[in-house]
């Protein structure tokens, strides 16, 4: 079972136990973790899942569409060039991701 580490801005680790092809975006939601907040519920229209990929973990994951691009634009926390929307990232393999400090 694949895992997914997520960072939060402190540097605090939570890792989880994920099903494959669950979002990164549930994984966190189902498990209560601080953080993701997903007002959307998965639908790419709302940036409140913003994520950073840590580095080693970008190759792989699935290509950006134009909707994620887009939302990505409308970060509460700074955009960088590893920000990804976590109910666009299906879990496939081990992930390490960092929680931005703010999401609204």
């Amino acid at each position: 079972m694949p895992k997914v580490t997520f960072i939060q801005p402190d540097g605090l680790q939570n890792v989880l136990d994920a099903e494959a092809e669950t979002s990164v975006m549930r994984v966190a939601v189902s498990n209560g973790l601080p953080g993701i907040v997903a007002e959307c519920g998965g639908s790419a229209m709302c940036a409140t899942c913003h994520v950073y990929i840590e580095d080693g973990y970008l190759d792989g994951l699935p290509e950006m569409s134009e909707v994620e691009d887009e939302m990505l634009d409308c970060t509460a926390s700074e955009r960088c060039a590893n920000s990804r929307l976590s109910c666009q990232l299906p879990v496939v393999s081990d992930l390490a991701v960092r929680l931005p400090d703010a999401q609204v």
